[in-house]
């Protein structure tokens, strides 16, 4: 039998490269968890694996990782089903369109980018079809909150994506409001130029007033490979790293 790129690591130097860039990121998370007294309680490490080849995730699959974040829909889902002998769980972490609803309800585990009214209506639709038909669970869904002093740009929409922190609140009732939902919480990305952490306590204080209303809401998706300790610092659940891990993104041939 053909041993699998990336199940044995002794002679594969891609898993070698992995294993010292997760080790190295662990640590942070470590050391960035000790000194926000959380060691007891560290964050979820999601690892973004756009772009990548499947074979990656197998490899990281094979040193610890059990959470994979995924960006587009198109490329998620042809990697969820190849990798469907692995026990992994899926985060949907980029923008997502209404129409991708159905698709991303089929591989997902959770949604990061929650942002608009019609696409809590979406997900919650095609998430209830998929749990009558094969018993799948309630989709995690996060709020994706806009951090950045300028919500919109020229076009309208939001720069960064994201809804408007005085949105957070009909969202999350719209959420709560669906059976085949769970509101786990909220999500940012910190704004582009300038440091992180006056928006990631901003978004500190978005998380405990939507933990007033909702308890079971706690979760806070923030901090990536550049400002992972500042979110550590400001009380974030899961962390979604990409390249500190993985390395640049493979050449498009």
């Amino acid at each position: 039998m053909t041993e699998r790129p990336g199940s044995g690591q002794g002679n594969d130097p891609r898993s070698a490269e992995l294993a010292e860039r997760l080790a190295v990121v662990r640590k942070r998370i470590a050391d960035a968890a000790g000194t926000a007294g959380r060691s007891d309680r560290p964050p979820s490490l999601i690892v973004v694996t756009k772009f990548h080849p499947a074979e990656d995730i197998r490899r990281l699959a094979a040193l610890g990782i059990t959470d994979v974040g995924e960006n587009r829909d198109q490329e998620a889902a042809a990697k969820a089903l190849e990798l469907a002998d692995l026990d992994l769980t899926w985060h949907f972490v980029g923008q997502l369109q209404t129409k991708k609803a159905k698709s991303v309800a089929r591989y997902a585990a959770a949604v990061h980018s929650v942002d608009r009214p019609q696409l809590v209506d979406a997900l919650a639709k095609a998430v209830r079809n998929e749990m009558d038909s094969n018993g799948r669970s309630p989709l995690d869904c996060f709020i994706q909150v806009s951090l950045e002093e300028r919500e919109h740009d020229g076009d309208g929409g939001t720069h960064r994506g994201g809804a408007i922190p005085a949105d957070v609140p009909l969202l999350a009732e719209r959420i709560a409001a669906a059976d085949s939902l769970n509101l786990a919480g909220v999500m940012a990305v910190a704004p582009l130029g300038a440091p992180p952490e006056p928006a990631f306590e901003k978004l500190a204080g978005i998380s405990a007033r939507l933990v007033a209303a909702y308890p079971a809401a706690t979760g806070i998706s923030a901090g990536m490979s550049q400002d992972l300790e500042a979110a550590i610092r400001f009380g974030a659940t899961h962390l979604r790293i990409g390249s500190d891990i993985l390395g640049s993104r493979p050449a498009v041939g």
